[in-house]
């Protein structure tokens, strides 16, 4: 049977599970108890909280940060913790840190992981231990396909990004000279891979660069897409190093239209290019605008945080109400919280709920937006139709 979120209340979607009601008694299994009644339980937050991909981890944290803040207010009698596992957005520390989390026996579900390399490394270790986790973000097509039997993601992933950001390239900025780059990442060669797909002879050339920090200059690149006459430049990667290109590639005298994923979709992007060299680049993400989220959502995130939702706050926000819903439900067992998430169908602040056999998103909720960087700042453009 399928658990519910039942509806917004208080102009949040809260998950009345949660909020609501008393705690059960016992859990559903003895393996793995936090407590009887769910008192005392912790769930998770994985993603880059510092380093140079953190932008985009803290927009999420606070999201989850809300979640619990809310739950506990309703539940004071019976917390549960949240936990912050920064792996700073690097694969290499992912492994390490899921052990960690394992190996906290209170810990009963995971927000995260946020991107897609650290979830290659990590969620291997999260399916052999049992532990359910929500990514927000975390976009690679593939991570559906291992038979991960914990793994779950509240937005689409690049199979409907990727091909409707090469439709806007090619529908809505008519660009018939196309230059592709990726950072050679998990995510970011997977996204660029697919537009490449779509734009097929328009892509007039390619390259990769180092991500994670690594690469400051891309002078060789940009002198390869300038020889190519491009009105348009694909990155498939993250904001840091998207930053960069663009306010090079302007300072080379490149006109074209960047268009990049979700992984530049954050301000911080801006602040890298500069906002003069920023101004027009076409951002997509399988997400609507966090602003724009259902109920209090956006004021209670300020209040909170002291700053407005970004990218994937309210998905994390989401993510987290429905481990919290089945925590509130009595499943107080890391057994009984996964089969809870697997049944779960459910309306959040960002979208309605329920999940495939593989942990997809119902493909009826998928969205995909472009967004447009106008007068300094991140907008809404328009929603890219999916066919």
């Amino acid at each position: 049977m399928r658990q519910k979120l039942v509806r917004l209340v208080g102009g949040v979607a809260i998950a009345a599970l949660a909020l609501g009601g008393t705690a059960a008694c016992k859990s559903d299994s003895a393996s793995n108890e936090a407590s009887g009644d769910g008192c005392g339980s912790k769930i998770a937050f994985f993603g880059a909280l510092t380093g140079p991909s953190a932008a985009l981890g803290i927009n999420e944290n606070n999201g989850v940060k809300l979640a619990v803040d809310q739950y506990n207010k309703a539940n004071p009698d019976c917390q549960v913790s949240l936990v912050p596992l920064d792996s700073q957005g690097n694969p290499e520390q992912a492994p390490a840190l899921a052990q960690q989390a394992i190996d906290d026996a209170q810990l009963l579900g995971i927000v995260g992981p946020a991107y897609s390399g650290e979830s290659e490394a990590a969620n291997p270790l999260f399916s052999e231990a049992g532990l359910v986790h929500i990514t927000p973000s975390a976009t690679r097509p593939s991570l559906a396909e291992q038979g991960w039997k914990t793994f779950f993601r509240t937005v689409g992933n690049d199979l409907s990004q990727g091909p409707a950001a090469g439709a806007y390239i090619k529908d809505v900025l008519k660009s018939d000279k196309v230059y592709v780059i990726d950072d050679q990442s998990a995510y970011g060669a997977g996204l660029a891979d697919e537009v490449k797909k779509v734009l097929g002879a328009a892509v007039v050339g390619s390259d990769k660069v180092q991500g994670e920090g690594k690469q400051n200059d891309f002078s060789a690149t940009v002198t390869k897409v300038k020889s190519t006459g491009a009105t348009a430049v694909f990155y498939g990667g993250y904001y840091q190093e998207a930053g960069l290109i663009r306010k090079q590639l302007t300072s080379a005298g490149v006109t074209a239209t960047l268009v990049a994923g979700d992984g530049v979709n954050d301000n911080a992007y801006i602040e890298g290019a500069g906002a003069a060299a920023a101004e027009g680049t076409i951002l997509t993400c399988p997400c609507q605008p966090a602003t724009e989220a259902r109920g209090s959502f956006v004021e209670d995130y300020k209040a909170l945080n002291g700053s407005e939702p970004g990218t994937y706050s309210d998905t994390a926000y989401d993510a987290a109400n429905i481990l919290l819903a089945g925590i509130k439900d009595g499943k107080t067992s890391r057994e009984s919280l996964l089969e809870f998430v697997k049944g779960y169908t459910g309306d959040g602040v960002a979208a309605s709920y329920k999940f495939t056999e593989t942990g997809e998103l119902d493909p009826a909720q998928v969205k995909v937006w472009a967004y447009k960087v106008e007068g300094g700042k991140v907008v809404p453009d328009q929603e890219i139709k999916l066919s």
